[in-house]
């Protein structure tokens, strides 16, 4: 049973799974979009979401306490300066897990881990570019 069972350890030793939380996290906040397991996802969506909400508050405090997680300060600054403004209207649920299914070699479940208001580059924009600039001539 998993009753009174905080977190899920992932097999791993306190460092290596800070150290697994805070290279996730700092990847998820640059790229905006991570694909990896859905137990780490899981585990990482419950960091990353704490710190999204640190930081919807600019203080000298909360910026030393993302900080002391997050050990880039690049993206420290785009988490106070880009990423909290854009969800400062959500009271939670920053992040979303898309599921993508099994991996091949160990049929770990595989997922897409992303902010909740990622847009999706497709070329479509590109080609509606060059159809106006054609038109325009």
């Amino acid at each position: 049973m998993k009753h009174r069972r905080g977190f899920n350890p992932l097999q791993r030793r306190s460092a290596h799974r800070k150290a697994l939380h805070r290279n996730m996290v700092t990847s998820l906040f640059r790229q905006e979009r991570i694909t990896t397991t859905k137990a780490k996802a899981m585990e990482v969506r419950r960091t990353a979401e704490k710190l999204i909400t640190r930081a919807k508050a600019d203080t000298v405090h909360n910026r030393r306490i993302v900080s002391g997680r997050l050990y880039d300060e690049a993206i420290v600054a785009k988490l106070f300066t880009d990423i909290a403004p854009r969800m400062k209207e959500r009271n939670g649920g920053y992040t979303r897990v898309l599921k993508l299914g099994e991996r091949k070699g160990d049929a770990a479940e595989l997922v897409i881990l992303e902010l909740v208001d990622y847009v999706l580059d497709t070329g479509e924009k590109k080609k509606k570019d060059k159809k106006a600039e054609g038109k325009g001539k």
